[in-house]
């Protein structure tokens, strides 16, 4: 399932772009007009849609925090749970979680450590299929983090979907699931 030549424009449209934000030399790409344009969201919501619903998911993954907006709509079109992947320290239960390399440093994200059953088991005791989801890869770290933690706590990460993937950086290198991209900006 791919989006046609006037789906893409629609989309890409509705992206506005900030020069030199956050520092200088860096064009913004900034989705909250996205969210604004109801004919554009749902052009994206709808080709999500239609690409997910024979997955047979049994949640969503979201990414903190731009990932909960799309990955809650999805949950709620395919009706399946979503699942917070949060920055570290903003989880209330037990959590595990997964360190990754940032410029200068290091960052974590977590997950509860039952947020796809328990062991990371449906129901039925098959490991749970899970759509990792978010606005953007860039240099991969936070999404290859992520990926890594629902394989940890037990579940299956069928693919990680992103609306827009800033190709020249190369951040699908690495991870270990199939990435699908809505938008590819070189």
């Amino acid at each position: 399932m791919t989006l046609s030549p006037q789906e893409k424009q629609t989309i890409l449209k509705s992206i506005r772009e900030i020069p030199d934000f956050p520092k200088a030399g860096i064009i913004f790409k900034d989705i909250t007009t996205l969210l604004s344009d109801p004919n554009a969201l749902n052009t994206l919501m709808s080709h999500l849609q239609a690409r997910y619903e024979n997955y047979n998911l049994d949640y969503i993954a979201g990414i903190d925090a731009r990932g909960f907006i799309f990955g809650a709509i999805l949950a709620d079109r395919l009706g399946v749970g979503f699942v917070p992947v949060r920055k570290k320290g903003k989880l209330p239960y037990t959590t595990v979680a997964e360190k990754y390399s940032l410029e200068y440093g290091f960052d974590e994200v977590e997950v509860h450590i039952d947020a796809f059953g328990e062991g990371g088991c449906c129901s039925s005791g098959t490991p749970a299929r899970v759509l990792l989801i978010d606005d953007l890869i860039a240099t991969g770290g936070t999404a290859k983090a992520a990926a890594n933690l629902i394989d940890r706590v037990g579940a299956t990460c069928v693919e990680a979907c992103f609306i827009m993937e800033l190709s020249f950086l190369h951040g699908k290198e690495g991870i270990n699931t199939p990435i699908y991209s809505v938008l590819e900006i070189d």
